[in-house]
């Protein structure tokens, strides 16, 4: 009986304890309940085939204000490539190292955002810079408006000195087009702002900024003169979106009357190769490696049926069917690098079936003509290009007119197949060893090139800047061959820059030089300057550390050691061998 007293009278103490405890079990099961309720909700609504309609019918399901942000965050590593304005910034770049001067610095580039390479539906899609917003922009189109180098009564600018880029215009077309092939004006702003941080980093050390020599003879910088400055030399490939790039960048780095005094020079080879061009034995280790890549894509069924998806939904001219996910994948880069909806697609109306018309511009127009005035060959791409769903597209289609059948959206999902996949293969193949060798193949010529102005610039020679505007591949060569290794493998996002900086030591007056990828040293990647090859010295008052590499080591690379990896002993031996060196698959 005292015990049961007890028992009660705690009970009673302790009653408002045992009401929290029941109501928090109570809240628990309530929020438990409604989670399970939204999943439900969410899978019936995402239900059915993985490549058939989204709940929306003819939305994207990135639509939604309320999901923007997380696709951002989502497709962030996919965006790399597209090179953000925020993703170029000033890193380990040097310029100014205490107890060395800069003798002078070789930079390569790849051009800046283009448009597709193969005909997509683009309506709606803003490859431009946002409400004009880019003050380097502004300040580049002013300049050119309101210098004597414009034609009158032109819209654009265009290239009036005499040479093989006479004529090019030095601006695109549109404000807000992708032109097929052709740079747009976020590729413009992406590489006014490297220009900028190469102004930053070496206008000042180069002494690019000093006038020049009252002494010498004046000439006047009117763009009709032939004035040649041998300060700055510049070397790009016959094609507009490696040209505007080029001088895009250079507005930034000079002053206006050095950038009005440059001459541009011609490589005929995307891998400035200058003169050493010509290698069936790197044509052949390319081959094969792209033959491991369709290995590994015929044993991915979801990434071709993604890829099947995608491409039918996106490109717009098919007649040899979607087989190539890099294809695919520089389509869907149109999309997003520049925010745009994912697409989607409705099912064939029934109606007659038009015969499909022609296009005479299936070609890339850079390839095709280059010389070709822009505003001519958008007028013939608006000409030929026509809504995403109307019939004659869907009609004229006819690798993927099975699934034209079918409506629906382009997923994130879909999105994450592709995408990984490609970033997959990129990786596996820059890690092969037949990438390595192509690369040392392709770029023997460049490197060449490269070593004959280092050598020129601790000479005493005026050349302070050389600059290769060029594409994804010369730099996948030229890495290749140095063994310099990204985090995205063989991709190269636009506007990359890789520079090359000699330096001169004012104590003993020894050369070395550095390579510096996107803002980050990779001097000890390179086989030759790895470890104790290198110098390690202070590169500022943080006390941020730098490897410097002697020059001697990447000359007697250049001609001794150069070809041993391919078992050879210079450049006719190693491309003339009739196998590759066997290896295994990725």
């Amino acid at each position: 009986m005292r015990l049961l007293k007890e028992l009660m009278r705690v009970a009673t103490q302790h009653r408002a304890f045992y009401c929290y405890v029941l109501l928090s079990v109570w809240i628990f099961l309530l929020i438990a309940g409604m989670y399970r309720y939204m999943g439900n909700v969410e899978s019936t609504a995402g239900g059915g085939s993985v490549f058939g309609p989204s709940s929306s019918g003819t939305v994207s399901s990135l639509g939604g204000d309320s999901s923007a942000s997380s696709t951002a965050q989502r497709f962030a590593k996919y965006r790399e490539r597209c090179a953000p304005l925020a993703q170029l910034q000033r890193l380990d770049d040097g310029g100014i190292l205490e107890g060395w001067k800069l003798q002078g610095v070789l930079l390569v580039i790849r051009h800046g955002d283009r448009g597709p390479i193969s005909h997509v539906r683009s309506a709606g899609i803003n490859c431009g810079v946002s409400g004009g917003s880019d003050s380097l922009v502004n300040r580049y189109r002013s300049f050119l408006y309101n210098s004597s180098s414009s034609a009158s009564g032109s819209n654009h600018m265009y290239w009036n000195k005499v040479g093989p880029f006479h004529g090019f215009p030095l601006l695109p077309a549109s404000e807000r087009g992708c032109p097929l092939g052709q740079l747009t004006y976020k590729g413009i702003s992406q590489l006014l702002h490297v220009g900028d941080i190469m102004h930053q980093v070496y206008a000042h050390p180069l002494g690019l900024l000093l006038k020049p020599n009252p002494n010498r003879a004046s000439v006047e910088t009117t763009p009709h003169t032939l004035l040649n400055s041998d300060e700055v030399v510049v070397f790009t490939t016959r094609y507009r979106r490696t040209f505007q790039s080029a001088l895009a960048m250079l507005f930034t780095l000079l002053p206006a009357d050095k950038w009005l005094a440059l001459n541009v020079r011609e490589s005929h080879s995307m891998a400035f190769c200058f003169g050493e061009c010509s290698c069936p034995q790197s044509a052949l280790l390319r081959k094969r490696l792209e033959a491991m890549g369709d290995k590994q894509l015929l044993k991915r069924g979801d990434v071709l049926d993604v890829m099947q998806w995608i491409g039918g939904t996106i490109l717009q001219h098919t007649p040899n069917g979607i087989s190539n996910p890099f294809e695919v994948v520089d389509a869907l880069l149109t999309v997003l690098c520049h925010d745009a909806a994912l697409p989607c697609r409705r099912k064939k109306p029934v109606s007659t079936p038009k015969p499909p018309r022609k296009n005479s511009n299936q070609e890339l127009v850079d390839v095709i003509n280059i010389d070709q005035d822009e505003t001519a060959a958008n007028l013939l791409q608006a000409q030929t290009q026509v809504e995403p769903d109307s019939p004659e597209v869907e009609n004229g289609n006819p690798s993927v007119q099975a699934d034209e059948a079918q409506e629906g959206c382009v997923e994130a999902s879909h999105v994450d197949t592709l995408m990984s996949f490609a970033d997959e293969l990129s990786q596996r193949s820059a890690g092969h060893s037949y990438y390595k060798l192509s690369g040392l193949l392709r770029s023997y010529g460049m490197i060449r090139h490269i070593v004959s102005y280092m050598l020129k610039m601790i000479s005493g020679d005026r050349t302070k800047f050389v600059l290769y505007s060029g594409h994804d591949c010369t730099m996948q060569y030229l890495t290749a061959a140095l063994g310099i290794i990204t985090s995205q493998g063989q991709t190269i996002a636009y506007a990359s820059r890789l520079a090359f900086e000699v330096y001169r030591s004012e104590a003993h007056t020894d050369y070395y030089f550095r390579v510096v990828y996107n803002g980050r040293d990779v001097t000890q990647q390179i086989d030759f300057c790895e470890g104790g090859k290198s110098l390690r010295v202070t590169r500022d008052s943080r006390g941020n550390k730098a490897d410097l590499c002697p020059i001697e080591n990447i000359i007697r690379f250049l001609h001794e050691d150069y070809f041993s990896p391919l078992n050879a002993t210079n450049f006719k031996e190693a491309c003339g061998a009739v196998n590759p060196p066997k290896t295994g698959e990725f």
